[in-house]
């Protein structure tokens, strides 16, 4: 099985991997950490502000291939980041589409605006975000809109998170 999470930033989607991983034991992979890792070792001159676009087109083909590689080889793995795009199904055949499920998590407009504070305070829960300034209720807000727009346009499952942050997949 291969599980993909994806949706704006601090929704929650480290978080989500790794308590999968806790409860399956299947292992993750953060698109963020292999964006790190090209960029810091000289392998692209992106950064990490250039456009989403940009990285998306750069990482998704990485992403793509280690996806068909684990259903090769019969693995589990769970992948995580915001660089999936919503058009991701064009890229597998129907084989591999059987062993793929993917969920964008989104939070609602009421959510964001009664828990911002709590978005704030659970951001680095599970990595260090060095500089979370940029992070406002607006930038939320907007990120969020964007994605729900985007997931129900491509016709992609998603987690509607409304009330309370409790996602079980």
């Amino acid at each position: 099985m291969i599980i993909l999470i994806t949706g704006a930033s601090h929704v929650g989607k480290t978080l989500l991997a790794q308590k999968l991983l806790e409860k399956y034991n299947y292992p993750y992979l953060s698109i963020d950490h292999l964006k790190m890792g090209l960029i810091r070792s000289g392998n692209t001159s992106l950064t990490p502000m250039s456009d989403d676009n940009d990285l998306t087109g750069y990482l998704w083909p990485i992403v793509r291939e280690i996806v068909k590689t684990a259903i090769e080889n019969n693995q589990n793995l769970i992948i995580e980041g915001c660089y999936i795009p919503f058009d991701w199904e064009k890229d597998f055949d129907k084989d591999y589409l059987k062993i793929i499920k993917y969920y964008c998590l989104v939070m609602s407009k009421e959510y964001i605006e009664n828990h911002f504070d709590d978005i704030k305070k659970y951001a680095s829960v599970i990595e260090n975000r060095l500089d979370d300034e940029w992070c406002t209720l607006d930038s939320v807000l907007e990120d969020n809109i964007n994605i729900l727009s985007l997931a129900k346009k491509h016709n992609q499952n998603y987690i509607l998170i409304d009330n309370k942050y409790e996602i079980d997949i």
